[in-house]
């Protein structure tokens, strides 16, 4: 499959990345705000997810309506997620209909109107968002995880936010906060499938002639400090007790990533993985075990995550710091070796099979590298890693005397 990437940055700070792919017939867009949840304040909790939601409320061009109907009504899709450290809203679409892509997820950017109607109406929503996560526990115990990793910083609190602060928000505080985040210089525009460099440029130029972002941004990011986070107990009305075990990890930025990715893979990621080998295989302690890691632009975690009967909880944990001990106090065999670099190596060519995963794959490396890495460099990056690497970063990451256990208990 050929392709071929390129970059334009736009006079007022918009940046416009594309991966030109001619075989294929459709296009994945993506418009960019490098603003999550760990831009928020306390008060504003959960402030760039309830912005999420209410730009599809209306647009100065569109009604709610006809946004939900502009993509559907040419075979495609459109939706939108946020981060702890940007918001994403996409759509795809055929080749065709590039130009309607574009103009709708821009539009949302740039355009909203937050109708008061439709506020009030949308906290209910949101809230009832929340009580799903938290009747989903495999889900809700990364929530304590996290605010026991972070437990003074933006970084801990869900994205979500809380029922106290999203009540409390008022279309005043949302046209606030979009003018100090949705800035021009925080903004990325990314396009993947069968397109053309200069007719996007030329597509979204226009766009942001008729609302053109601010320049100036909301300021620099605090970094969380690190510190042992505490064990966290919880009880909720379930079946199995879900546990988490982990610490902070390393940035995007750290030399070490791609060894850490690689030691992922070994620890727990997939069926021939360490952790399922030999505590789900061997003990069969449990039906869903992995281990997890999350890369941010100045810090990071890594973690095991298992699904077990409560009388099984001390002796799962013990199983799980095996492991870790294994990978610190000896190398890897070289079969394991070969065998996790290819599967990191498959994982990453299997993505590039689907436009909105390279869509996705440019716009993230622009919002936190500012460059692209092509295929080549990412595969020649996985196949230099040695198995004195692997065992390296153990011994730097898997340090049970900074990790955290979380269990959430039936009661």
């Amino acid at each position: 499959m050929s392709f071929r990437f390129q970059k334009t940055e736009l006079p007022g700070g918009v940046r416009v990345v594309t991966e030109e792919i001619p075989s294929v017939r459709s296009v994945s867009v993506g418009a960019w705000v490098a603003a999550g949840s760990r831009d928020e304040t306390d008060a504003e909790g959960g402030m760039c997810h309830f912005i999420e939601h209410m730009v599809f409320k209306g647009t100065t061009k569109r009604r709610m309506h006809h946004i939900a109907q502009r993509m559907e009504n040419v075979g495609g899709y459109l939706n939108a997620f946020t981060s702890k450290e940007y918001t994403c809203f996409y759509a795809r679409c055929l080749d065709e209909h590039l130009p309607r892509a574009l103009d709708t997820v821009l539009d949302l950017i740039l355009n909203p109107v937050f109708p008061e109607k439709e506020l009030e109406r949308e906290k209910d929503v949101v809230v009832e968002e929340m009580k799903m996560y938290e009747d989903t526990p495999d889900e809700y115990v990364f929530d304590l995880f996290d605010r026991a990793l972070y437990p003074s910083h933006a970084m801990g609190r869900p994205v979500i936010g809380t029922e106290e602060s999203v009540r409390s928000f008022s279309r005043d505080d949302l046209v606030s906060f979009l003018n100090r985040h949705y800035t021009s210089d925080r903004i990325v525009i990314s396009v993947a499938g069968n397109v053309n460099h200069d007719r996007v440029v030329k597509l979204v130029g226009k766009l942001l002639e008729e609302t053109t972002p601010a320049r100036e941004s909301a300021g620099e990011r605090v970094i969380p400090t690190v510190q042992r986070p505490d064990s966290v107990h919880a009880t909720r009305p379930i079946q199995q007790a879900h546990l988490v075990l982990g610490g902070r990890g390393m940035s995007v930025h750290d030399d070490d990533r791609v060894a850490l990715s690689v030691l992922n893979t070994v620890l727990g990621g997939g069926m021939s993985s360490r952790l399922n080998q030999n505590i789900r295989e061997k003990y069969g302690y449990c039906y869903n075990i992995y281990s997890f890691v999350n890369l941010h632009s100045d810090t990071g975690d890594i973690g095991v995550y298992m699904g077990t009967d409560k009388t099984k909880v001390d002796r799962a944990f013990k199983l799980i710091r095996r492991e870790f001990d294994r990978l610190r106090e000896r190398p890897i065999t070289r079969t394991e070796l070969q065998r996790a670099k290819s599967q990191s190596k498959g994982a990453i060519m299997l993505g590039l099979e689907n436009m909105s995963s390279r869509m996705m794959r440019i716009g993230r490396q622009e919002l936190y590298y500012g460059r692209y890495y092509s295929l080549d460099e990412i595969l020649d990056m996985v196949e230099r890693i040695e198995a004195e690497d692997i065992q390296r970063v153990a011994s730097r990451i898997l340090d049970d005397a900074q990790f955290t256990d979380v269990r959430l208990l039936p009661n």
